[in-house]
């Protein structure tokens, strides 16, 4: 049962780094985009890494001691495209107004960390505020922006819940670094959330609170995968069928891949300059094979 608990801890930490990146942009006096850039490259590198060289393996040589050489690997692709179509279909139901991870320049966070900075004057776009705040179309406008950010957000980060309890229930050291990939990507998650519903509201606390909320849908994503394992197994878990380990696990794979690609690189580039997105990514590469060459 302590298994259990470490790995929900773990899903609970990476959920709450969303708290994080709401923190940064309400006090830090400028948002270095660059870091962000390079530390989203390296939550993808970890995931595309880890999902290829361990996860997709694990799950092969689960199914193929139950299924066979042949079918194993049959089953074992089936899963991890499976994981794909499952998110993309998540992906593509979210009611999101906006991208949940677009970018927001120094002049739209600077009112949130300094109350004396000047309200930027969006006049194309219409969304922000140029006075005070209140209940006009723009700001309700812009706190549904808020409110679906937030939502497909939560809803994005269920399956990565999902995916780090697994990991860390099977392996604490490949759930760690897990873990820490995702917590790293949920950072800038964390302004994308705060950014809007502050200039809708004007209140700092709520802004922050939507962030945290947001970030929570990992240890209910966790709570799930705990449920259906119990559900199969029963009692306290002494064991999980490898058949159903192995399918989880292709799942994951393909899971965190999807995110990777869809998500945390095209974030990256938006934040970074040159080859910022690019040598995170490498790094995190490195840093998981090297934690994986000194677990063994």
């Amino acid at each position: 049962m302590s298994g259990v608990w470490f790995a929900m801890g773990l899903t609970l930490f990476a959920g709450m780094a969303t708290g994080i990146g709401s923190a940064i942009a309400f006090t830090a006096k400028r948002t270095n985009y660059r870091f962000l850039s390079v530390a989203t490259g390296f939550s993808a590198g970890v995931m595309l890494y880890v999902s290829f060289v361990e996860i997709f393996v694990k799950g092969t040589d689960a199914l193929t001691a139950t299924y066979g050489n042949y079918w194993g690997h049959w089953v074992n692709v089936a899963s991890f495209f499976g994981g794909v179509f499952l998110i993309g279909i998540i992906d593509n139901l979210v009611p999101s107004a906006e991208n949940p991870h677009e970018t927001h320049s120094e002049a739209e966070t600077a009112p949130l960390h300094d109350p004396l900075a000047p309200i930027p004057n969006f006049s194309e776009t219409k969304l922000y505020p140029e006075s005070e705040h209140n209940q006009s179309p723009e700001h309700r406008k812009l706190m549904r922006m808020g409110i679906f950010t937030a939502i497909a957000i939560g809803i994005h980060n269920f399956p990565e819940g999902l995916a780090t309890f697994l990991a860390a229930l099977d392996d604490p050291s490949l759930g760690v670094a897990i873990a820490i990939a995702i917590a790293l990507h949920n950072i800038p998650e964390g302004i994308s959330v705060s950014v809007p519903i502050f200039y809708a509201t004007g209140d700092r606390k709520k802004a922050f609170l939507y962030s945290v909320s947001s970030g929570l849908a990992e240890p209910v994503g966790a709570g799930v995968a705990y449920l259906i394992l119990r559900l199969f197994i029963g009692g306290d878990m002494p064991g999980v069928p490898p058949q159903l380990m192995g399918i989880l696990f292709g799942g994951v794979a393909g899971i965190m891949v999807y995110i990777s690609l869809d998500e945390l690189l095209p974030t990256s580039r938006a934040y970074g300059k040159g080859h910022d997105s690019l040598f995170g990514l490498m790094g995190g590469m490195m840093v998981m094979a090297l934690s994986l060459l000194l677990m063994k």
